[in-house]
């Protein structure tokens, strides 16, 4: 490739990763055929950062709670529970199961003792089913998902206090 069609290419990329930002698009691909042997495979893509919206949301939601409750709970509705000290966070993009099958019971129920490495959950990811077990022994105070959910990596699971 001369460097006159690989600035042609750097040119192109540019252009690409404009649209994604000027149209609000997370990813973009693309595939150039040059000839018979030469083409250029493109994929640009970028990570939304939603951190700042969602404390301006909480913050908006809190101030009618706060007046219409005790204190406590709006507290609680304003933290941000992957920020909780006892927040167990997903390891993995997955789907996340509250019990080893269908119609068993759950591993676990909000008020639970569990000891570390008691299973908490399963998130399957690729068809294999990953058990997530418990960093520290406690009591599990706040169940953060709903059993069949899409999780992903980060997303805090369940708090253990």
């Amino acid at each position: 490739m001369t460097n006159k069609s690989h600035d042609a290419d750097v040119e192109f990329i540019k252009a690409l990763a404009e649209l994604l930002r000027e149209n609000d698009l997370t990813e973009l691909q693309v595939k150039r055929d040059y000839g018979e042997d030469d083409s250029l495979n493109v994929r640009v893509s970028r990570q939304l950062v939603a951190a700042p919206a969602a404390p301006v949301q909480v913050a908006a939601a809190a101030a009618p709670v706060a007046a219409a409750a005790p204190a406590a709970p709006a507290a609680e509705v304003a933290e941000d529970p992957a920020a909780h000290p006892g927040a167990v966070s997903s390891p993995m993009v997955g789907t996340v199961y509250l019990q080893p099958e269908p119609g068993a019971p759950s591993f676990i129920k909000v008020g639970q003792q569990v000891a570390e490495g008691d299973t908490l959950l399963i998130v399957e990811a690729m068809k294999t089913m990953n058990h997530i077990p418990a960093p520290k022994a406690g009591t599990v105070k706040r169940i953060l998902v709903e059993d069949g959910a899409a999780v992903e990596f980060g997303s805090p699971l369940v708090i253990v206090e």
